[in-house]
């Protein structure tokens, strides 16, 4: 009889059995055996739900498949005469292309009687690895094709990794620092806030002091106008009023008089 080693569905080790005493007892507690290294000695089942097993393996390669990037293949195209500053204008775009995880093919073509200097083209290729082979590694080296001499460089898995790390650290430093620059910038507005507050109360203040002004000068120019005795009323007559002024034509105030009116009404 066939014997596997057997694991329960919280991982422990339950030793080698029998198929059938393991089927048994994976029925006897309503899972499944399910065979995980066939190649071992002697095999290894494990007992589980094989339907949530199924699901969650395949939850796994959707995630997998979300997070993978498609690589693409990005061509370069030269010329034997193409200049130095150019050629370094091509190999910044194809160090982009490498840390983004694309591979980069350069090509040179010749034209007329350009093919008679093929070593031309394979020099600026080389000049070509040398200056990205801190990035990339070389996929296919210079192979003359037709009138056109090529090159494959695919980017390196480490070189990749670091660029990655070094990118997501710039953002996440980046978006602190916009995090700073928002609560500073909302400081000052809490400030002037405030300010707007202080303005407006000191204005109010200042519309209050305003009227209660036009108030007391409206009560002096009565009390002045009040003070001055009528025509052809002799002095005896005058009939002392409650501001403290000799005249006739007073009449006794609804508030009480303020200092500033006695100077205006002298006593007799």
């Amino acid at each position: 009889m066939r014997e596997v080693r057997v694991i329960d569905e919280t991982g422990a080790q339950l030793g080698i059995l029998g198929i059938r005493e393991a089927l048994q007892m994976a029925e006897e507690r309503g899972l499944d055996l399910v065979e995980v290294a066939p190649n071992a000695v002697p095999p290894v089942c494990r007992m589980l739900d094989y339907g949530k097993f199924r699901y969650e393996q395949s939850k796994k390669e959707r995630e997998a498949r979300k997070n993978q990037k498609q690589v693409e293949l990005k061509e370069l195209r030269l010329k034997p005469k193409t200049d130095d500053h150019d050629l370094n204008v091509k190999a910044n775009q194809a160090r982009r292309f490498l840390l983004s995880g694309d591979k980069v093919k350069f090509t040179v073509r010749f034209r007329g009687r350009e093919m008679a200097h093929p070593d031309i083209g394979r020099e600026m290729l080389e000049q070509m690895m040398e200056n990205l082979a801190d990035i990339a590694v070389v996929e296919q080296k210079p192979l003359m094709e037709g009138r056109a001499i090529s090159l494959m460089l695919a980017p390196n898995p480490k070189a990749l990794k670091a660029a990655q790390q070094a990118a997501q650290k710039a953002q996440q430093a980046a978006q602190a620092q916009s995090g700073k620059g928002q609560a500073a910038s909302a400081a000052p507005a809490a400030v002037a806030d405030d300010e707007d507050d202080v303005d407006l109360d000191a204005d109010l203040d200042d519309d209050i002091d305003d009227d209660i002004d036009d108030e007391d000068e409206g009560k002096l120019r009565r009390a002045a106008k009040c003070c001055r005795p009528r025509k052809g009323v002799a002095s005896s007559a005058i009939v002392p009023s409650a501001c403290g002024g000799p005249t006739a034509r007073c009449f006794p105030p609804r508030q009480p008089i303020a200092a500033t009116w006695k100077s205006l009404c002298p006593t007799v």
